[in-house]
């Protein structure tokens, strides 16, 4: 591998940006930890070298906050070869009917925070005519549904953003891969009662991810029986749809 090939991980606090950073840093990639937590991004920073004698940095960065997203650019020693960004915020449904705020920070997180920084990175990868941006999705996004449709909205609309960039970029051979978990064993998650069918390890996601990425695939779902539920979901009539309670 290449030395200078360096992947930029914006939102690297949760556990699939870790086993990302971890996936990429064995396979002899620089890694740029981009977060909010300094101590945990430091964390981080000392295993990837501990553990695979990587060469990793970290740097502040925030979603919500989009006036700061030139600052993470303008200090970047490098412009990497791979940006993945894997923020993102959920919060109960019923919640985000009667608090803005909830839902606010779901789109900011979801879906403008990575509008705003990844429109930042596009031209230089367009100018360099080389490079893969990845953005971690949902399969939530695939259909509007009324236990989630405000936080699928979000994922619908990152989805869609990254549609059309690939069309933009693909002639400027940069790839762009959507990425479609589905449900993650995480520490958001472990509460949950989740179907082992269907539910991901974090490792399994930077797996797929890495792969993908060798392949030069455009969409992955991480649990491939999710593309076909969700296929078969989008496939239902609308006049039936909506007596459903999905």
């Amino acid at each position: 591998m290449n030395e200078n090939h360096t992947i930029l991980i914006l939102g690297a606090g949760s556990d699939i940006a870790k086993a990302i950073a971890r996936k990429f840093a064995q396979k002899g990639y620089d890694v740029l930890l981009a977060g909010r937590n300094p101590e945990q991004m430091e964390r981080l920073k000392k295993d990837l070298e501990a553990r695979f004698d990587a060469k990793a940095s970290w740097y502040t960065f925030d979603a919500e906050y989009l006036d700061t997203h030139d600052l993470l650019v303008s200090t970047l020693p490098v412009l990497p070869d791979i940006i993945v960004y894997t923020a993102g915020y959920i919060s109960e449904q019923a919640e985000a009917q009667q608090n803005w705020k909830a839902s606010q920070k779901m789109i900011d997180v979801n879906y403008a925070g990575a509008v705003s920084v990844l429109n930042r990175f596009a031209p230089f990868f367009a100018e360099r005519n080389s490079g893969c941006i990845i953005g971690i999705s949902s399969v939530a996004g695939d259909r509007g549904r009324g236990s989630n449709y405000i936080y699928g909205s979000t994922k619908a609309a990152f989805t869609a953003y990254l549609s059309g960039l690939r069309n933009e970029l693909f002639r400027k051979n940069v790839q762009v891969l959507t990425v479609k978990p589905g449900f993650v064993y995480t520490k958001m998650t472990r509460h949950l009662n989740l179907p082992a069918l269907l539910t991901a390890r974090p490792e399994q996601v930077a797996d797929k991810i890495y792969g993908a990425v060798l392949k030069k695939k455009n969409i992955v779902y991480v649990k491939p029986e999710w593309k076909w539920i969700m296929l078969i979901i989008r496939m239902i009539p609308e006049p039936l749809f909506k007596r459903t309670r999905l």
